[in-house]
């Protein structure tokens, strides 16, 4: 990618990662010195100080989550049990989900910065995802096995025999919009505006208690160490080794780097964003706050990267497919509707703002909702959003749509 405003992070995270403060105390000097591991490992007293378990449980939830939306035995009490899950309620195969007091639609449109004062909007957001659960389970299980035309629900096969895509009669495959609209609402939201957020990070005494080690009752960690723990979760929480991540092991964020990061338009981002991570939770044990804001805003950047980047991916690959295959151009757009709804979630690094307001991502979900839906959508319309998202960000509508 081109030179950016990022590019210019990393190299100010760099130097004051690599050089001391120009103070001549060389106590100061040692202690505002941030030198980042060469893995997200880090200990307190020869014990690990990270611990994210909790993104782990809701990434989890929302992987079984995704796989009931698929499923037409299941129906909408079963499925609303699922994402608004109680404490020992048997909604989920695995054991220890049920066991949790953890759901993932308490954490929708949950994040400091954009909705602890905004309830309207966060209630409106929870209620458009109970809505897709209740749209899929009463417009699209009961006309699972029909033949999908405009206007009428049922199925399409992709051309070859390829897979078979089941949507509603404006042509969304809901499970996909469900989940990709998900990443936003639940793992960028709480990554970006809850716990990389400074309101979040400084709450309460918890940078002094940072500076004075301090750490949270009974934990190996202090508050501060945590909240940017429980970022790094939402990302890396399904890794099986997070020291060494293979990304691709999860249907959310995780899956999304690794697509990213395999174009060659966008390769590095992933070391980028595991960098910034790394030498971000450094600066907070060396206290180092500064430095510890740079990377967030890093990290806010290219994670706001990814969502634009794969809104306008779907957009132009499913023009390939409008005339001859409609199954796979109607999947594609359903991706796309899911990262467009996420792009309201996205963060403008160094500002209070998402790269889309909530007005501007439903005005693009309405025109392509418009009459029959995908039914109707034109080359033009997908052409013409595609370019107003690139243009927000610094890539362009060919580099993501390659």
């Amino acid at each position: 990618m081109k030179f950016t405003k990022i590019s210019f992070l990393v190299l100010t995270a760099v130097f004051a990662a690599t050089f001391t403060s120009c103070d001549n105390d060389d106590e100061a000097s040692i202690t505002n010195n941030v030198i980042a591991p060469a893995t997200y490992s880090f200990e307190r007293n020869s014990e690990s100080s990270v611990a994210y378990s909790g993104q782990t449980t809701r990434i989890k939830m929302a992987d079984e989550l995704a796989a009931a939306l698929k499923d037409d035995s299941l129906n909408e009490v079963s499925i609303d049990a699922m994402f608004a899950h109680v404490e020992g309620a048997n909604n989920f195969s695995d054991a220890s989900l049920n066991a949790s007091d953890k759901s993932a639609r308490s954490k929708v449109a949950a994040s400091t910065d954009f909705f602890a004062a905004n309830s309207t909007d966060a209630t409106a957001i929870k209620s458009e995802f109970d809505g897709f659960i209740a749209a899929q389970a009463n417009d699209v299980f009961p006309f699972w096995n029909n033949t999908a035309t405009a206007g009428v629900a049922g199925q399409l096969q992709e051309a070859g025999g390829g897979s078979v895509r089941y949507m509603c009669p404006t042509g969304v495959d809901y499970d996909h919009a469900f989940v990709n609209g998900l990443i936003g609402t639940l793992m960028v939201d709480q990554m970006l505006n809850n716990y990389l957020s400074t309101a979040v990070l400084d709450a309460g005494d918890y940078r002094v208690d940072n500076d004075n080690d301090l750490v949270a009752t009974g934990k190996p960690y202090t508050d501060m160490e945590h909240k940017w723990d429980e970022a790094f979760g939402y990302l890396y929480g399904a890794e099986v080794d997070a020291t060494s991540p293979v990304l691709n092991v999860d249907q959310y964020l995780n899956k999304y780097l690794n697509r990213v990061e395999s174009s060659p338009n966008f390769n590095g981002i992933a070391a980028t964003i595991y960098d910034a991570f790394k030498l971000g939770r450094a600066a907070i044990v060396a206290k180092n706050y500064d430095v510890r804001d740079q990377q967030a805003d890093i990290i806010k950047e290219e994670v706001s990267n990814i969502i634009g980047i794969r809104a306008v991916y779907y957009l132009q690959v499913a023009q390939n497919f409008l005339a001859a295959d409609k199954a796979t151009a109607f999947h594609d757009l359903s991706e796309g509707y899911g990262f467009i709804y996420s792009l309201q979630f996205t963060r403008k690094a160094g500002t209070d703002q998402p790269y889309f307001s909530k007005s501007e991502v439903d005005a693009y979900l309405s025109e392509l909702m418009t009459g029959n839906g995908f039914w109707d959508v034109t080359p033009a319309t997908l052409n013409r959003i595609s370019d107003e998202i690139s243009a927000r960000f610094e890539f362009t509508t060919e580099q993501a749509g390659s």
